[in-house]
């Protein structure tokens, strides 16, 4: 499935929802309740929109997994699920990003890993740890290992993943989305350079993260 409609198919639920209740208060002729519920249906819609994006071409270009702004860029050794160094960048996405994630780089899926968690706000250093999360490693053909981590933040309460593990996916590709604000983690190799300042914004498939 290529999931390149307008709106995320995760997102049909609540528009219909929210649109129904807007036409039953419109009989309802009541003014001000029926001006919020539209406003309400307005940003479901622009929620889930998923539009399209076009990546950077070129030899170790890395692309953001996500909309948003980078809050942490760093060196760092991991010792749980992802293991090694690498440079981390973090992304954190408010509730007006465009919530679809898509794939830093192309190679093929390694392995996916779950983690239930908490949900502090996406923005503090302990949400990569401590927070509910999904953990995504992409193999490049040249070996390297790429991990991108989907973090469920305050208000968002559910983390969608499209792939599975064996999957080949390409630079650019959508692969998932998280639900009302939240932030994904990209681990590169430790020798990888990277492009990005912390306070840029960035736009998933478009913006380069940096090279391999």
């Amino acid at each position: 499935m290529k999931h390149d409609s307008i709106i995320a198919q995760e997102g049909y639920p609540f528009v219909l929802l929210s649109l129904i209740v807007t036409v039953f208060i419109a009989f309802l002729g009541i003014c001000w309740l029926l001006v919020l519920s539209a406003l309400i249906s307005f940003f479901i819609i622009w929620f889930f929109r998923n539009p399209e994006r076009y990546f950077r071409e070129g030899v170790g270009v890395v692309v953001s997994p996500a909309d948003g702004k980078v809050i942490k860029v760093e060196d760092i050794e991991m010792n749980d699920t992802i293991t090694g160094k690498f440079k981390k960048i973090s992304i954190f996405m408010n509730v007006f990003n465009v919530h679809v994630n898509r794939v830093p780089y192309s190679g093929k899926i390694e392995a996916i890993n779950y983690h239930k968690g908490k949900f502090v706000s996406a923005n503090l250093d302990k949400a990569s740890s401590d927070n509910e999360r999904n953990a995504i490693q992409i193999r490049t053909e040249n070996g390297s290992s790429i991990w991108a981590v989907q973090i469920a933040g305050l208000i968002a309460r559910r983390i969608v993943c499209w792939v599975k593990v064996g999957d080949p996916v390409k630079k650019g590709e959508r692969f998932g989305l998280i639900r009302f604000g939240s932030r994904v983690d990209v681990y590169l190799p430790p020798d990888s350079r990277i492009a990005v300042k912390i306070g840029q914004k960035v736009r998933a498939g478009e913006t380069l993260l940096g090279y391999l």
